[in-house]
């Protein structure tokens, strides 16, 4: 059975985080290729919310194999921290798995992370210091720590001790910061491995063994398209590639095993962080949107710039990863607009108009969008579930949706809740 990929369509954030939950019901694992913890999901269920950073969002569901794969990177004490978080309160992980080649955040990475961003200053890119770069820096370097490391303390501690020799000249001569001392970091990354290396295996064997016997599964992707290292609004992006073809790589699956890929959009256009935003409403709009969307981020508690709808943006993103599908989520927070503006191209300075993302970063630094502007509706839609109990507006705006993009649109998102969707597939 071929397996299906998750990826965010736009800046991250788009609600990923619920469409795997809804399809992890269907699978036998799901499986994380890329990111790290700067990355969440939210997930309420019932009376209760949950909130990852690393675990798959299947990890809810009893049974389901949950793998973190090898293109991920981990903090050592972020995951311990969640596992007994989500233990304490009555989740079994008994099934979950990490990829013994997935990279290790260690603590210089973060401290590097933070000293770098200040060092920038009005310049910085607006990372959430959680050390991911410094950690996929090492890992491209090759100079990375990884998690089958934890196995031996003391090529563990040798590691480490190298890599803080050139990190130790970066903190003091560049950053004005305190050295950090090996033996110290060693021993506070040692303290969680008892708690992770009884998950730790070969997740590329287990993942290829699940597909040959014909099992479902779930490849999910952390942040969206257009903050991919190389596809993304560089250099205002993550360091990985939140994009289909990298859940090959990520898991070490071959890209004949991968059939269906789901492009995760939402009614409107969120992004965090520093970077171009052609469709940013800084008024009203915006603001209706951050509020009836409570868009502040499940990692950083930072809040998201909000803004219409940007097709041009999307088509990218559907060509970029090959979607076959798309989930719309939130279609609920525009209830109420009487008017709904859509951006369907973009404005160069001299005037160019254009309907496909520029590839020149200082172009599209410049674009503003051009609007179509299209009907809203008044009645609140949060909880339908039926595509026919929506107004006919609303229908509308899914069917332009899946006009323009040449893709149909399988999920439509109405409000927080788990079952809070209208299923199309």
């Amino acid at each position: 059975m071929p397996a299906t990929v998750i990826i965010g369509a736009q800046w991250g954030d788009e609600g990923k985080g619920k469409v795997v939950d809804l399809l992890a019901d269907r699978s036998d694992v799901v499986a994380r290729f890329q990111g790290g913890n700067n990355a969440g999901h939210t997930i309420v269920t019932g009376e209760e919310t949950f909130k990852l950073h690393l675990i798959p969002s299947g990890i809810l569901y009893p049974g389901t194999t949950c793998v973190i794969g090898n293109g991920t990177v981990i903090d050592p004490g972020v995951l311990h921290d969640e596992i007994d978080g989500l233990e304490a309160r009555g989740i079994d992980m008994s099934t979950l798995r990490i990829s013994g080649n997935a990279h290790l955040i260690m603590p210089y990475h973060v401290r590097l992370d933070g000293a770098s961003e200040m060092r920038l200053g009005r310049f910085s890119i607006g990372t959430t210091g959680r050390g991911i770069g410094p950690c996929y820096q090492d890992k491209a370097a090759r100079k990375g720590i990884r998690a089958q490391d934890l196995f031996d303390e003391k090529i563990l501690t040798k590691k480490i001790e190298i890599a803080l020799e050139m990190k130790n000249v970066l903190l003091t001569e560049v950053y004005g910061v305190e050295p950090m001392d090996s033996q110290v970091v060693a021993e506070e990354v040692l303290t969680h491995a008892e708690r992770l290396c009884p998950f730790i295996t070969d997740t590329s064997l287990l993942i290829n063994d699940a597909l040959d016997a014909r099992k479902s599964v779930l490849l999910e992707g952390a942040q969206g398209t257009l903050l991919d290292i190389d596809h993304g609004t560089y250099p205002f992006v993550t360091s990985s590639n939140p994009t289909a073809g990298a859940a090959c790589t990520g898991l070490g699956l071959g890209p004949t095993r991968i059939e269906r890929v789901l492009g995760v959009t939402k009614a409107y256009t969120t992004r965090v962080g520093e970077g171009p935003f052609p469709t940013e409403a800084n008024d009203e709009a915006g603001k209706r949107m951050t509020e009836r969307g409570n868009e502040f981020g499940t990692t950083t508690g930072r809040q998201r710039r909000c803004g219409w709808l940007d097709l041009v943006a999307l088509r990218y993103a559907v060509r970029i990863s090959g979607i076959t599908e798309l989930a719309l989520t939130k279609l609920d927070v525009l209830s109420g607009f009487d008017t709904l503006s859509v951006c369907v191209a973009y404005r160069t300075r001299e005037g160019e108009v254009l309907t496909e993302l520029p590839a020149n970063q200082t172009v599209y630094h410049g674009c503003t969008p051009v609007y179509d502007d299209v009907p809203g509706w008044s009645e609140e839609i949060v909880g339908v579930q039926d595509i026919e109990q929506l107004p006919r507006a609303a229908r509308d705006y899914v069917s332009m949706i899946t006009e323009t993009t040449a893709v149909p649109v399988a999920l439509v998102g109405t409000g927080q809740g788990r079952r809070e969707v209208i299923d199309l597939a």
